[in-house]
Parts: structure tokens; sequence; C-alpha cells
């Protein structure tokens, strides 16, 4: 059997990478994910090996890994050699009963009860490990257990370097002594690989254009030159991440917000809780996704929230009017002149606690920063991009802020 198949070339010694741990990480379009995939079906194909894809939150699977692998399969004219079980969230080969099962990290149960059909799990590969905990993934080495012994196990980490205080860095890189000029470490028992745009080889002209043309300069440094990021004017640090997955039923003064979006910008819809006197914020659940007309958001909405309340960016009263038609009980945000500001300012005075499974939530206020001037210093603007479920929070509470803003309204300003 011919197969098609076309590897960047800085990947291709990697394919048969034995070390116990790897890591392939960078800018955005490096092709690191493809890679890991077609490694994967190459593997799967010869036999003897399963692997076990996730992701820290389930949901996320179809949508990226899962299509992932489904494209490389279908890219290399393998189609009929695979059995797609969408339901159980497997993939597996017909001629020899390997597989890969795909899960979320969120779900500890399911994940105890996973047992391939043949043989045992040898590879597992975390796509977008920054959402991941420490504990997690060290737990995951353990599900790695028997199996042919002549096969050695792999647990691979992919992901862009969002922030250089995550886990990750400080618990392999700093190991390694990691230089920030550094593309590659190698040893029997870790591999760390560094790629970026300038590797992948089947970027469009366009692709090329929108990596090399972005502004913002930590955008530019994570996303396109695959550097590790580093804040310095960061918008909130009043946040942390914790487990509420047995605090939400005591959860009754809710806040939700929804900010529309479509093809560039995602609907992001947040759910909270807000402990008054405390001052403490709880950001229990969320939604943030591309491509939904406002029949698929309203069941989208509903199934987060139900029949609470929805606060939604008032610049959009067609959709609210469309929601409303759906039985989404929605209003518009008030906004106002500086609302922006106000809001930022009214969220830094509050404690805020974000579930572990609100991986969004968690991004966007580890990137949210101000706009700085020419020698760096910030300037009181916050960067508009990747704030979605952050406005979609100051519209949750914007009736808890100080009513004394809403005397004088001025020209909407986001």
């Amino acid at each position: 059997m011919e197969l098609s198949l076309e590897v960047n070339d800085a990947f291709v010694p990697h394919l048969k990478n034995t070390a116990r741990t790897q890591i392939y990480y960078g800018g955005a379009g490096s092709g690191k994910s493809v890679f890991i995939a077609q490694r994967g079906v190459l593997d799967v194909l010869e036999g003897g090996r399963n692997y076990l894809i996730c992701r820290a939150v389930g949901r996320y699977i179809k949508k990226s890994v899962w299509t992932q692998v489904r494209n490389v399969i279908i890219g290399m004219g393998l189609v009929d050699m695979f059995t797609f079980h969408i339901v159980a969230g497997v993939i597996e080969c017909k001629h020899n009963g390997y597989q890969f099962i795909f899960t979320g990290l969120d779900d500890p149960e399911k994940l105890k009860s996973i047992v391939p059909a043949k043989g045992a799990i040898t590879d597992i590969w975390i796509e977008e490990a920054t959402e991941t905990d420490k504990n997690t993934v060290r737990n995951l080495y353990k599900r790695q257990r028997g199996g042919d012994p002549n096969i050695p196990k792999r647990l691979t980490l992919s992901f862009n370097p969002i922030m250089q205080t995550n886990w990750i860095y400080q618990e392999y890189f700093n190991d390694v002594g990691w230089a920030d000029d550094q593309t590659e470490y190698i040893s029997d028992e870790l591999t760390i690989m560094k790629t970026w745009y300038i590797h992948n080889r089947f970027l469009t002209v366009q692709d090329v254009y929108d990596l090399e043309s972005e502004k913002n300069e930590y955008f530019h440094q994570v996303y396109t030159l695959g550097n590790w990021g580093v804040l310095g004017n960061v918008i909130f640090t009043n946040w942390e991440v914790q487990d509420l997955s047995e605090m939400q039923d005591q959860f009754t003064r809710r806040r939700n917000g929804l900010d529309f979006g479509f093809s560039a910008d995602p609907a992001a819809v947040i759910a909270t809780h807000y402990d008054r006197d405390r001052k403490i914020i709880y950001v229990f659940k969320e939604f943030y996704e591309r491509g939904l007309t406002n029949d698929l958001l309203a069941e989208e909405v509903l199934a987060l929230i139900g029949q609470d309340h929805v606060v939604c960016d008032s610049a959009e009263p067609k959709s609210i009017a469309e929601l409303t038609k759906y039985n989404v009980s929605a209003s518009g945000a008030k906004k106002g002149k500086d609302s922006v500001l106000f809001g930022i300012q009214w969220l830094q005075q509050q404690r805020i606690i974000i579930d572990t499974s609100c991986i969004n939530t968690r991004n966007e206020f580890m990137q949210y920063q101000w706009k700085e001037d020419r020698v760096g210093n910030a300037m009181r603007q916050p960067v508009e991009k990747n704030d979605h479920l952050i406005s979609a929070l100051r519209y949750a509470y914007e009736n808890d802020m100080e009513a004394t803003w809403w005397i004088n309204w001025g020209q909407d300003d986001d």
C-alpha cells in the first residue's frame, strides 16, 4: 500500500523518537500538531501502539484533535483502513485493532476506565498542554502500564507557550537550563523542540502575512515567533484557579454575560456567582465558539444557564431579539462613555476565582494587558484582543457596579 505523506523537514527526525517525555511547542501554524497526528497514524497503522489523546476540557476534543487526526487519515488516503466511532471517541485501525482514544481530562472517572481493545496505552498526547495542571499530567504517566516491554512508552505535550509562569516551564525547561534562544533539547528521557511558522512549508502566503504582520509585541513573540510569553503590563492579577465543581449547587446569586461573535471572533458566554459581602466572583461555566447562528447560540446558552438571565452586548439588538424569540432571557448592556475602563477598575477590586474547566476565561485573564507607548509604558487602554469573556463578565456585573456611573451616559465605546 502506497501512503501519501508529506512531513515538514524539521519533524522528520522525530518520527521514531522514543524519549519518555516529548514536548513540541512554538508558534501558531508551525505544524507541530499535524506532525504528532501524522506520527500517530503511522504508529497505529504499524501496530503495537495505542494512543490516548487528551485536552483539558472534553468538549473541545471533536473540533480540535479529533478533526486533526481524521484529516491526516484522509490526507494519507487511509479512510478505508480506519473505523470512526464518533460517540465513543475512538478511531480504530481495521486491520490490526489498535486505537486512538480521545478524552477530556475534566472527567477523572471516565479516564480511570479507559482500556484499549487490544494491548496497552503506549502513547499519550496532550494538546494545548498549558491548559492542564501538573498533578493531572503526573497521573497520566501511571496510565501507561503493561504491554510489550520492547515498545517504549511516550507522553507528548504540544502547545503555544502562553506564559513563562506556566508549570510546564518550571517543571521541564528550568530543569534543563533552557536558554531563550534555544530550539532543541534531546536526551533519552526528554525531548523539547521549538518550531514556528518558518518550519511549515505548507502555509499559504496569506497565513505567513497574518503572522508576520502581528503588531502586538506579546502576540508576536508567542504566536508568530513561538517564544515564551512574558507580560509586564497585565491588567488583572486578582484571580486564581480552583475546582468549583462541588460548590456550584450553592451558587444562587448568579450573573451571566454574553459577547456576540461569529467568524473572526467567538461567541462568549460566562456564568458566575457573586459573593457580594466578600467581593468574590466565582466563574464556574463558560462557552466559547465561532460560527454559530443565533438559533444554535440560543441552544448553547439555554444548556449553559437555563432560564437564568444573561446580559448581552447591546451593539447587536437584532441578535438579542432573536435569542429572546428562542426563549433565552436576555437584555442588552447599558455600556456608556468610558464603561470599559470603569468595568476593569471595578473588577480589579474583586477577588475572581475561575473554575478549572473554564480554560478560555483563564487564558484571557492571563493575557489581557494594557497597550504600551513607544518606550514600553502602560497606557490606560486595554489591548482589544482575546477579551470576549472579560467583556461578557463586565456586562454581567454592570448592575452591581456603582449606580453613580450611569448618571452621564455617553457614546458606546466597546
